[in-house]
């Protein structure tokens, strides 16, 4: 491929506060149309904004978060343009002076290397209203409830090279707001949604291609579909000797394609001007310190940490830790399992999580407790059961609402068998049941031990402790 693609997003994500950036309007999700929105969300004369203090501790935080520059006087302006949902007519955000100015998120690449995605700013504004279609015939309504939740809007670098390693970045900011408590990430919700601007230049070239910009992503499979279309369509356009113009497009899923849907206005287009109404934000290096002192241990601390301590590798560390309340369940998975970190880390990303995609459930929802996982494996490793045994105790745990691995175990009979005369018992009885085998076995045919150890777990109804049947069968067929 003679093109090199360059991606930069943007990222806006809904902050966690109570109330909304500039009224003390409710920001739960879900409310019916309407019923949240006050005077000041509604722009009506006369009302004046008051700035959520919170909305600003959450941006510090972030900001702290991903190692930025921290804005020690940020001002609010007004960028103007008309939509149907956005009542005054502008939008509160902030142009010249942001809240968080330049930092970086480290991404983890498929083939495991690192890469350095910079982060050109972040600052605050207020979310505008929706629009709704479906229940309209040929009239939209609005629904101003969602108008006025604050947003961080994070603006990355165009450091970006594949739609994979956009949406390695998209699951790396999703991560650290989700560890730091300023947003639930919510992107079915909107609660966090992604502008993907994507040029196409010659291999070798300096200056950037003519870029468009796909407009509100939700999900992580969309993203990478979206700029993949993008760079298919741009790359088709160049090559057939026509320009790419500036635009804002949608991308449509159903046909896996982008469309135009308006030329891309540049700042000037949107007239800002500072807000009249809000002060300029002053930041304390008291407040800043105030707020560090809160900040959780980060991924790629935590990820460090997991590798020194649990002898993880890379890999397991790295999906354990994606999630703050997975690798918080991990951590007392481990503790309750006598600290065989291992185990927990390959019962955890593997049964526990294929139980839990497979049920379309997050971490939170599972019916399995991390103590009542640490239980189970003590099971494994003190020879109650074995591992086989302990996939069918899983089942059932999964089933058993709250029940712990020694209530299944009582209640289903499944006590690993470990009295070696009941083991030498079945051992006789199937060598007893298999005398061409045997005489094939001892003839020299070795892999029919392998048959042996099947009959024996089959006849115990895979109660026979393995290690056990290994070490008598091998002594009974020697004869």
């Amino acid at each position: 491929m003679s093109w090199e693609v360059v991606i930069g997003l943007e990222i806006h994500t809904q902050l966690s506060t109570n109330s909304k950036i500039f009224s003390g309007s409710d920001t739960t999700f879900g409310a019916q149309a309407n019923t949240q929105a006050s005077l000041i969300d509604l722009a009506m004369p006369g009302v004046l904004p008051v700035l959520n203090k919170e909305a600003v501790n959450m941006a510090i935080r972030f900001g702290l978060g991903v190692d930025a520059e921290i804005g020690r006087t940020s001002i609010f302006a007004r960028k103007n343009y008309f939509y149907p949902d956005l009542p005054k007519g502008y939008q509160i955000s902030q142009f010249e002076h942001p809240i968080v100015g330049k930092g970086h998120l480290d991404i983890v690449l498929e083939d495991g290397t690192t890469k350095r995605i910079g982060i050109t700013r972040a600052h605050l504004e207020e979310d505008a209203g929706k629009s709704l279609h479906e229940d309209f015939a040929g009239m939209s309504g609005i629904d101003l409830n969602r108008a006025g939740t604050p947003l961080l809007e994070i603006v990355s670098e165009p450091d970006m090279r594949s739609a994979k390693e956009a949406v390695a970045y998209v699951k790396a900011i999703h991560s650290i707001i989700r560890y730091l408590g300023i947003s639930d990430g919510n992107m079915a919700e909107g609660s966090m949604r992604c502008d993907c601007n994507v040029s196409l230049r010659k291999k070798g070239a300096e200056k950037f291609g003519t870029r468009r910009e796909i407009k509100n992503v939700n999900s992580f499979k969309f993203i990478e579909k979206a700029i993949n279309a993008e760079i298919a369509w741009q790359m088709d356009e160049l090559e057939s000797g026509r320009a790419i113009v500036q635009s804002t497009v949608l991308y449509d899923a159903n046909k896996n394609e982008t469309r135009a849907m308006r030329s891309k206005e540049e700042a000037n287009d949107y007239r800002y001007f500072p807000d009249p109404d809000l002060l300029p934000v002053v930041v304390t290096e008291q407040m800043i310190a105030d707020i560090r002192a809160t900040l959780p241990e980060l991924p790629v601390a935590k990820k460090a940490r997991f590798i020194a301590d649990y002898a993880l590798t890379e890999y397991d560390a790295g999906v354990l830790v994606a999630e703050r309340e997975l690798a918080d369940y991990f951590e007392v998975v481990v503790k309750a399992a006598n600290n065989q970190a291992k185990q927990a880390a390959n019962w955890v990303m593997g049964d526990l999580l294929g139980a839990l995609n497979k049920a379309e459930k997050d971490i939170s929802q599972s019916p399995i407790s991390a103590e009542q996982l640490g239980g189970l494996i003590n099971r494994i490793n003190d020879n109650t059961i074995s591992g086989k045994i302990a996939k069918q105790v899983f089942a059932f745990m999964w089933d058993a609402d709250g029940k712990s691995a020694d209530d299944i175990i009582s209640e289903k009979g499944l006590k690993q068998e470990t009295d070696t005369g009941a083991i030498e018992a079945v051992i006789n009885e199937v060598i007893a049941a298999s005398p061409q085998q045997l005489a094939d076995y001892r003839g020299g045919k070795d892999k029919l031990f392998g048959y042996f150890v099947g009959e024996v777990m089959k006849r115990s109804k895979g109660k026979a402790n393995p290690a056990q049947v290994n070490e008598l069968l091998k002594k009974a067929l020697a004869g």
